[in-house]
């Protein structure tokens, strides 16, 4: 079984594309298992909430982090559960 890694992945990506088109840089922190897998979540997180374009959407950069190097606390608490009970 594979292990879960954190990914940082960096890009810009075009909003407002229809009305007043501006390229802001975005940050975002992915749990996945490979880079494929993180690429895929952030074409479709951004595309859903803000309704971008994968044409638009431009990834400059990918890594692989440690779970101590995470900002958010949240994010770091939620790679610590080994199990879900439902």
């Amino acid at each position: 079984m594979s292990e879960i890694k954190i990914y940082v992945v960096k890009g810009t990506a075009l909003f407002g594309e229809s009305h007043y088109p501006e390229r802001r840089k975005f940050v975002k922190i992915v749990r996945a298992m490979n880079e494929k897998q993180a690429i895929e979540y952030v074409y479709s997180y951004l595309g859903s909430k803000n309704k971008i374009k994968r044409y638009n959407i431009k990834i400059e950069q990918i890594s692989e982090i440690k779970e101590d190097e995470i900002p958010d606390r949240r994010l770091r608490e939620l790679g610590k559960i080994d199990k879900i009970i439902v």
